[in-house]
């Protein structure tokens, strides 16, 4: 008997009209709008984070952004929590949950549960972004390749945030990450889900737009944004939020680490390698269905969306 409870995912890199898509589907199908997205969550970073605005929010309510101030952690165990009970609240009203976003590991946890691991460490963190900063990120990844060469093949030397948590995790629990979750513990959705995955054929129209973007985040004035954040005294780049992406690079330029070519060049990059790496997320994922960012037809994806929905 076919699960009555459903939902759709709609993915992809960063850049590709996943927000664009998502309200256009609101406005013609019963669904309501869950964000995946880790940077979303946190107020008060709008531009760089590109948060939608108050007239696209007026047209497609969004669930789970701006809700967080950017000198709290949330972890993929909160997301999940927060979006069972966000999608609760819409298939009761009869409705559809469309969750929609790039934060990958936020998808693939709330569809196959988490395994055990520990809760974050202020003081290890701290202590792991003290050696980044003396001896470079290079250096910690060649340090968990030393306790865990499966989690180092995996993780990217200019991902920090995973490779940091890699490190923090063997440092709380003298186990290695590849072996705590190999104990996972699944706990699947309880919902029909349907996966649709936005990613373009070509490489440079996505560079391109990446970088488009950007300059025009700069435009609006991420600087300035950014520069808020950097007057707290609470706040630094060793937090989850202060190290997103084009955030951790305006800080470095703000802290006269860097200039502001290099700030601009060292976030477009940063962009184009977080795109790359939720591409080969979403190659790895099973049951996709795969939209051309590029050209796909809106009454395409309205009819297969529908079809799922009937069925």
């Amino acid at each position: 008997m076919q699960n009555p409870l459903k939902a759709i995912f709609l993915m992809g890199p960063t850049g590709t009209g996943k927000t664009d898509l998502a309200v256009a589907i609101r406005q013609q199908l019963p669904v309501e709008i869950i964000s995946v997205d880790s940077a979303l969550v946190y107020k008060n970073m709008d531009i760089g984070t590109a948060k939608p605005d108050a007239a696209t929010l007026t047209l497609a309510p969004h669930r789970l952004i701006d809700f967080l101030d950017p000198s709290q952690a949330y972890s993929a165990a909160e997301f999940r929590e927060d979006a069972l009970r966000e999608m609760a609240e819409i298939t009761a009203s009869g409705r559809i949950p469309l969750l929609v976003g790039g934060t990958m590991l936020y998808f693939r946890a709330l569809e196959s549960g988490l395994s055990e691991l520990p809760s974050a460490d202020p003081i290890i963190r701290a202590h792991l972004v003290e050696d980044a900063e003396k001896y470079g990120w290079i250096a910690l990844h060649e340090r968990l390749q030393q306790i865990d060469p499966e989690a180092a093949a995996r993780i990217h030397p200019n991902d920090p945030q995973r490779l940091q948590r890699a490190l923090e995790v063997y440092e709380l629990t003298g186990q290695n990450l590849t072996t705590l979750q190999r104990n996972q513990r699944f706990e699947h959705c309880p919902y029909n889900l349907l996966k649709i995955a936005l990613i373009p054929d070509e490489r440079v129209w996505l560079h391109q737009r990446l970088e488009q973007r950007f300059d025009k985040m700069l435009e609006l004035g991420l600087i300035n944004e950014v520069e808020q954040l950097y007057q707290r005294p609470d706040l630094n780049i060793a937090l989850p939020a202060m190290r997103a992406v084009g955030y951790r690079q305006v800080w470095d330029y703000l802290d006269g680490k860097i200039d502001y070519n290099l700030m601009r060049n060292r976030a477009i990059v940063a962009t184009r390698q977080l795109a790359k790496r939720q591409m080969t997320w979403l190659r790895s994922d099973q049951g996709l269905s795969l939209y051309n960012a590029e050209s796909y037809h809106l009454s395409s994806v309205i009819m297969h969306i529908s079809t799922f929905i009937s069925g």
